[in-house]
């Protein structure tokens, strides 16, 4: 786990392609974007460049995102993650955190369940209790359509999920498509949707909070969007209903991913917010 003590923490997101990073504020309340080091085939790992942006950050600490399996087991990448985080500890003398990255606010929803002291308040967006109805038969298909020799990519790729995981308005908008579009791509390109999916989708196939998440004890916001498409906004309301107390915010106008490259600047500030009550 993270030290108590406040500061700016630098995150890693680890891709095959390109390293996305973020800093958080100096309370250690939230984040914000901080750039991307670009890695070329072939070569090391750019851990001299991540320690660099470290240091030009002032961060004091660093949290890396670790990509394991459906089973919580390392996958080649989680096992590059390792040594880079190892290496990363050393050259810097930092502590460097480790956190899974899989089935999002799900791993939130079960430390409120397991681990009420490590958390003052719990705010969670695009989630469910378990995978039902919609949700279900569109994550079965994508497992289905994989294991059967699928593959999307390049610009049918971009196409597919960015209908997934933003609203009409932000895919008309024709000032933010050519932008999206170009994240998208990145993203598609990297190869890491395709390698991923299937272990992360399975496991969130068989999740299921429903019987546990009425003994949650510690605040919990949930974050339902409008318009998204992979979590209704009814699941985000059964969590709210189950876990007593919860406040549900229902957001107008926004998608799955509106939070990155459609509406990360009034998400921000909205999470932050409801942060600070806590603090």
């Amino acid at each position: 786990m993270m030290p108590s003590e406040r500061g700016r923490w630098m995150a890693v997101d680890w891709g095959e392609r390109r390293i996305g990073l973020a800093v958080s504020d100096p309370t250690g309340t939230i984040a914000s974007p901080a750039g991307v080091v670009q890695r070329r085939a072939g070569k090391r790992p750019p851990i001299a460049e991540l320690v660099r942006r470290a240091e030009s950050l002032e961060a004091r600490g660093i949290v890396m995102g670790l990509p394991l399996d459906g089973e919580g087991e390392d996958t080649p990448r989680s096992t590059e993650c390792r040594r880079v985080a190892s290496e990363l500890a050393r050259r810097t003398k930092l502590p460097v955190a480790l956190v899974g990255t899989s089935l999002g606010s799900a791993i939130v929803q079960q430390l409120a369940i397991e681990r009420p002291d490590l958390i003052r308040v719990a705010v969670l967006m695009g989630t469910g209790a378990w995978s039902t109805g919609w949700g279900w038969d569109y994550q079965e298909a994508e497992i289905d359509f994989r294991r059967a020799g699928g593959n999307l990519g390049g610009m049918m790729g971009v196409a597919h999920y960015a209908a997934m995981l933003y609203p009409a308005r932000a895919l008309g908008d024709r000032e933010l498509w050519p932008k999206l579009k170009v994240l998208m791509l990145e993203w598609m390109e990297s190869g890491e949707n395709e390698t991923s999916l299937v272990p992360q989708w399975d496991a969130s196939l068989r999740y299921d909070q429903r019987a546990a998440l009425p003994s949650v004890r510690v605040p919990v916001h949930v974050l339902a969007f409008a318009e998204d498409v992979q979590a209704p906004p009814q699941d985000g309301e059964e969590v709210a209903r189950l876990v007593p107390g919860a406040k549900l915010h229902l957001l107008e106008g926004m998608g799955h991913g509106s939070w990155y490259g459609h509406a990360q600047d009034r998400l921000n500030p909205y999470i932050e917010a409801i942060i600070r009550d806590y603090l």
